[in-house]
């Protein structure tokens, strides 16, 4: 004889387990997330009880304040430039590493360990040192007899020591393209080799396209990774020189813990949430024409 299942005491037990989560998801994601929306509609600077002003800082926002536009030119040209960047060395390191037999764990360690340290206070203070005036740099560009650029000081270089310390940090990617270039099986190569295909041959018509799902999700990863970093604007550059380095969520920090306009900080959040949003709703839309998978159930 079957025993009876007790339906109501297995429904309370396993909400006791998942209540922990929920309780923390709602008092630390879903009420501020919340609030915030609530926020960006009045004027708050967190002193005083929040004003209601409707549309006004959107208003400001898009019609009177440069520097959001600034960050924001900053911001896409970061990330586009970046991302890029970061996923082709990381596809580089990870097909490298799928060639190699011995030591590959101490390999994926070492290249993995940047990803791990460089979101760090003290990896932006380290690459604001490399990148100083008597830093690693033009110490060796003095030591081939060329004169060292001021890094941090030109606008027009400030923001590659941003993009050069997130290409750094591509340990997670690589990791992830080496996973999928694992998951290739090793029978397309030897059919293309006998056919007589070569390297970049291979790759485009074999490598890419099978590993075409990697890549889109590491793209998705790495562009909302990119949209809100902070800590090396804020640690290297401070955002200068001329805002050339100013980060939207670095001005957004400013507006909201300088300025002490929490409503107007709210909005620009809520304007970046839409913004990345509508972004990764086109990649998805997109993905149907350059992403290829294996095999489609029914």
């Amino acid at each position: 004889m079957k025993p009876k299942l007790n339906l109501a005491s297995d429904n309370i037990a396993g909400y006791a387990f998942i209540s922990p989560f929920l309780l923390s998801f709602f008092l630390f994601t879903i009420i501020p997330i919340l609030s915030s929306l609530y926020f960006s509609f009045t004027n708050y600077d967190m002193l005083a009880t929040p004003r209601w002003i409707g549309l006004e800082n959107y208003d400001r926002m898009f019609n009177e304040d440069m520097r959001f536009w600034q960050a924001v030119k900053v911001t896409l040209y970061f990330v586009f430039v970046s991302v890029p960047i970061r996923l082709a060395f990381a596809l580089l390191v990870a097909i490298i590493l799928n060639h190699i037999t011995k030591l590959v764990g101490l390999y994926r360690s070492v290249f993995y360990l940047p990803s791990i340290l460089g979101g760090s206070v003290a990896i932006a203070i380290l690459w604001r040192q490399v990148f100083g005036n008597e830093g690693v740099i033009n110490s060796i560009l003095n030591f081939f007899h060329i004169e060292g650029v001021s890094w941090l000081g030109n606008p027009s270089t400030a923001i590659w020591a941003l993009i050069s310390l997130s290409a750094w940090q591509f340990g997670s990617s690589m990791l992830i393209f080496l996973a999928g270039l694992k998951n290739i099986p090793s029978t397309y190569y030897e059919a293309a080799s006998v056919d007589g295909s070569g390297i970049f041959s291979t790759f485009f018509k074999i490598t890419l396209p099978l590993l075409s799902p990697v890549i889109f999700f590491n793209l998705v990863m790495q562009l909302i990774n990119g949209f809100m970093t902070f800590t090396p604007s804020y640690i290297i550059t401070q955002g200068g020189p001329l805002d050339s380095t100013l980060l939207y969520v670095l001005y957004i920090y400013r507006r909201a813990f300088e300025f002490f306009d929490m409503g107007y900080a709210s909005a620009m959040a809520w304007v970046l949430l839409l913004v990345v949003a509508i972004i990764t709703a086109i990649i998805f839309k997109t993905s149907k024409y350059w992403v290829h998978y294996e095999s489609k159930g029914d």
